[in-house]
């Protein structure tokens, strides 16, 4: 998780100068890594919401990886036997987010509207108060609280049972799921986009001479603050103007 967002904050640095080819390999990697590691903690909650189906008063269960995870990260402090598995979630949701922004990173040179981008973008508000939330269910764990105090136990009023079980449960369940399902459109959106988002990365400096021009890296108009008034977005008609040839 550490290593994933010293990653984005090297490329937020590094979007903001001159085109650099190595940050759109950077970029891809990062979201690589983000999607492999949703995939891995998507998988945990459909197997608890699958155990709950089978055992609903029964206590949480999770898979043995999981469990064996939890239980080397609760070894922080063995006073506190459920801050492995909060942490482990924490770090869980922050790698998912960690991948949102690299998709947010990469298409940031684009002049164009593109749909991955809007995926990301509304991803990363969701993710965003989501990691939120595990955060805060991780911090109130770790000061000493009896029980994890979010929105998802209701502050901690809910008793320890089936009904806090049920509840928790179905709560990270449904937002991850909503979450997955904006992970995969942008991801989905952004493989028909990557020939235009690649073009932005171009050493021949593609990406910076359209945007100076108003134009995308197809020749496409430029929407946004770099937009010029009376910019002309049709190349052929530049080129006639210009006094050239086709």
């Amino acid at each position: 998780m550490v290593v994933m967002w010293s990653a984005v904050a090297v490329l937020a640095w590094a979007n903001r100068g001159p085109v650099r080819p190595w940050v759109h390999r950077t970029a891809v990697g990062l979201i690589m890594v983000g999607a492999v590691g949703q995939i891995g903690h998507f998988q945990e909650h459909v197997a608890q919401a699958g155990y709950w189906v089978l055992h609903p008063n029964s206590p949480a269960w999770m898979t043995p990886w999981g469990d064996s995870m939890a239980r080397g990260l609760g070894q922080i402090d063995m006073t506190k036997p459920s801050l492995g598995m909060e942490i482990l979630h924490l770090a869980g949701n922050f790698i998912f987010l960690a991948g949102l922004v690299g998709i947010m990173q990469i298409t940031r040179r684009s002049a164009q509207r593109l749909k991955s981008r809007k995926c990301a973008r509304m991803g990363v508000w969701m993710q965003g108060l989501h990691g939120l939330e595990h955060a805060v269910l991780t911090v109130s764990v770790a000061l000493g609280a009896s029980r994890a105090v979010g929105l998802s136990t209701w502050f901690g009023t809910i008793e320890p049972g089936p009904a806090l079980t049920t509840y928790r449960l179905w709560w990270h369940f449904v937002a991850n799921l909503v979450g997955t399902a904006i992970l995969v459109l942008s991801l989905y959106h952004l493989w028909r986009e990557r020939h235009d988002v690649r073009a932005d990365y171009e050493p021949d400096g593609t990406g910076e001479e359209s945007a100076r021009a108003g134009t995308g890296s197809a020749g496409r108009p430029l929407h946004g603050p770099d937009a010029k008034p009376g910019a002309v977005t049709d190349p052929v008609r530049n080129t006639v103007l210009a006094g050239g040839s086709e």
